[in-house]
């Protein structure tokens, strides 16, 4: 047997017996890893497969809820007036200086946009108390614009311009 064994070698040559090693090691390899791989990915392929897969009418559906639902949480009985006022008396609670208010009104499909400017003045601690409990009892008002200013260094009071907007959906 090893007699054969060296014959063949013999014959094969140095190369022969390299690409007899390489052919071995791919075999091995191929063994190894690469069907391990190839089960793992069917095993993934039979798991997407078992998943239910979603309709688009379905995620239509979902889109129509959400959509009723923004709609839901905008529609008020209020009007912008109402918020006006609301916005005025929390300005007196917290114990800012609430001297004026401009708003204009935005049409924009069913939801109607009413930009407020709304110019005070106080302490920091007023203002961000102002704008907490604002955002907490006006929640379909959100915060496009803050602006502080402060006459000189020591002065505790600040002028601010809020610039609001409140979302209401068309009547």
């Amino acid at each position: 047997m090893n007699q054969r064994l060296l014959r063949l070698a013999h014959e094969l040559g140095m190369l022969g017996i390299v690409s007899a090693l390489l052919l071995a090691a791919a075999a091995v390899f191929h063994l190894a890893v690469v069907k391990p791989l190839e089960a793992r990915d069917a095993e993934a392929s039979q798991r997407v497969a078992r998943q239910a897969p979603r309709a688009p009418a379905a995620e239509a559906a979902s889109s129509v809820d959400k959509l009723a639902a923004v709609y839901q949480h905008l529609s008020k009985d209020e009007s912008p007036t109402d918020w006006l006022a609301k916005l005025h008396a929390i300005g007196s609670a917290t114990g800012l200086e609430l001297k004026s208010a401009a708003y204009k009104q935005q049409a924009d499909g069913r939801i109607v946009h009413y930009e407020i400017v709304l110019p005070i003045s106080g302490s920091y601690a007023q203002i961000r108390d102002f704008l907490a409990r604002a955002l907490a009892e006006v929640p379909a008002m959100s915060v496009d614009q803050l602006t502080l200013r402060r006459e000189n260094r020591t002065d505790t009071n600040l002028r601010a311009e809020l610039r609001l907007t409140l979302h209401m959906v068309k009547s």
